[in-house]
């Protein structure tokens, strides 16, 4: 059974850091792409970064970039969001995802992906 889970999220104050991952079973990762998403209280899912399957393309949302880093280990079947320089506007439910792709490519849009993750919470408070 193909799966993923999401790990690593919390409460953090403003300007904390959290490392989530994105852990695998029932299928390798080397030819998927991943996409991390989030999704706040009445607000749509969006993108927040995506990696290509051997790591040679990245991409961020404008509003996460220069504070994320998006990172893969296709030997642990893993991937990774650090998370720097957290804001109170990136409190959401966080959530992987991914697809099968030809090349070393990646896209943000959630309906391009087919496997998800059931999400972990990202709280940023004081």
């Amino acid at each position: 059974q193909l799966q993923l889970v999401e790990s690593g999220g919390g409460l953090v104050q403003p300007g904390g850091s959290l490392r989530l991952s994105c852990v695998a079973s029932g299928f390798t990762l080397d030819h998927y792409a991943i996409g991390w998403f989030r999704q706040a209280p009445g607000k749509e899912r969006e993108g927040v970064s995506c990696i290509s399957p051997r790591g040679g393309s990245a991409n961020y949302a404008d509003s996460v970039k220069g504070r994320f880093t998006i990172s893969r280990d296709n030997a642990k079947n893993t991937v990774y969001l650090q998370m720097n320089s957290l804001k109170p506007e990136d409190t959401a439910v966080y959530y992987c995802a991914a697809v099968p792709v030809l090349g070393d490519v990646c896209g943000e849009t959630p309906r391009a992906y087919r496997y998800w993750g059931q999400g972990t919470q990202v709280t940023v408070s004081s």
